[in-house]
């Protein structure tokens, strides 16, 4: 099964979500070259005054990346909304997803992000003033709804279909539940059974066989993965592989897994500068120690360090002393 948004035919189906002070441009194209098809960036503010802060430089559409460039806005104000959308259109975007999923208590208590769900004429007003500002495809994340007795998202889609816009992502939580419990497909379901645009299932899943089950009952057009792809880039290509196939792929390699963390650290380090670069990449490392073996006393190391050079010095030496057969019993305890 393929995914296509607009013009933009995926060879596969599986689409990296936008996660703060995540997926950035490397985190981006590690997962691309992992297999995820379609990666969107990090979630960036409407308002015009933090379009050229430090921090929202580094979450413009670049013309580096792979096509379709994807950038998420997040906002309350249609207009704003809608100025953000054809700016970033001018700087390179080529896709604009609205967030309308985001359950976080600062973002909510702003009216913005999941707290939109429960204002559908406000959305419909963003979704048509979006839709009317940039000539590229229009997409919005959303949850099930408020809560358990709320669950609107039926409604909010039907109306994203209706404005124009060319593709829906829902994360099968409500904003009160965040990211406790588990997530639940059956909402996911009866909206694709009500669309004819494309439905992407979001929320739990972790293994190739969650997600054969969630395209399978939800009969969605694609997954979007996210805590799941933290510290193990490799499951994009494990899930495509087992989706195909039927069959599970081996493991990456130590070499690989090695080639992998460096490329992401050192990445990390120039995009960033070393200062910045050195403390968002102990949060990565973290991750990935997690499928290493000896990974918490790498991990305990490496965030004591206050040099980037030494960063790059200590995992060298870490994967050096790594035995292929550690590796295998940290892949098995993973499994």
């Amino acid at each position: 099964m393929s995914l296509q948004i607009g013009p933009y035919q995926f060879k596969h189906n599986l689409v990296l979500a936008p996660m703060a002070g995540i997926t950035d441009a490397v985190y981006r194209q590690l997962c691309r070259d992992k297999g995820a098809d379609y990666t969107l960036a990090e979630m960036v503010a409407s308002k015009k005054q933090l379009w050229d802060s430090k921090k929202s430089s580094t979450r413009h559409a670049s013309l580096t990346d792979p096509e379709p460039r994807a950038v998420q806005l997040i906002g309350t104000d249609a207009t704003e909304l809608a100025e953000a959308a054809a700016w970033q259109v001018s700087q390179g975007a080529q896709i604009i997803d609205l967030n309308m999923g985001c359950p976080a208590k600062k973002v909510c208590n702003v009216a913005a992000g999941s707290a939109l769900m429960a204002m559908p004429d406000k959305v419909e007003e963003i979704f048509q003033t979006v839709v009317a500002a940039v000539n590229v495809p229009v997409t919005v994340k959303i949850r099930t709804g408020s809560d358990d007795s709320t669950k609107n998202a039926l409604q909010i889609a039907l109306l994203a279909e209706q404005c124009g816009l060319q593709a829906v992502t829902i994360h099968g939580r409500t904003r009160a539940a965040k990211f406790s419990g588990e997530a639940e497909y059956q909402t996911i379901k009866e909206v694709k059974q009500a669309l004819s645009i494309p439905v992407i299932a979001n929320g739990d899943i972790c293994t190739p066989e969650q997600a054969d089950f969630v395209l399978e009952y939800t009969l969605a057009d694609g997954i979007m993965l996210g805590r799941a792809t933290q510290g193990y880039p490799w499951i994009f290509r494990e899930i495509n592989h087992y989706l195909n196939s039927g069959n599970h792929l081996e493991k990456p390699s130590l070499e690989e897994f090695a080639a992998t963390v460096k490329q992401h650290i050192s990445g990390l380090h120039r995009l960033y500068g070393e200062d910045l670069g050195l403390k968002i990449a102990r949060k990565h490392l973290g991750w990935y120690a997690q499928h290493l073996p000896d990974g918490k006393q790498l991990r305990r190391q490496f965030n004591q360090l206050q040099q980037a050079d030494l960063q790059l010095d200590i995992v060298y030496d870490f994967f050096a002393e790594l035995g292929y057969s550690k590796i295998g019993i940290a892949q098995q305890k993973q499994k």
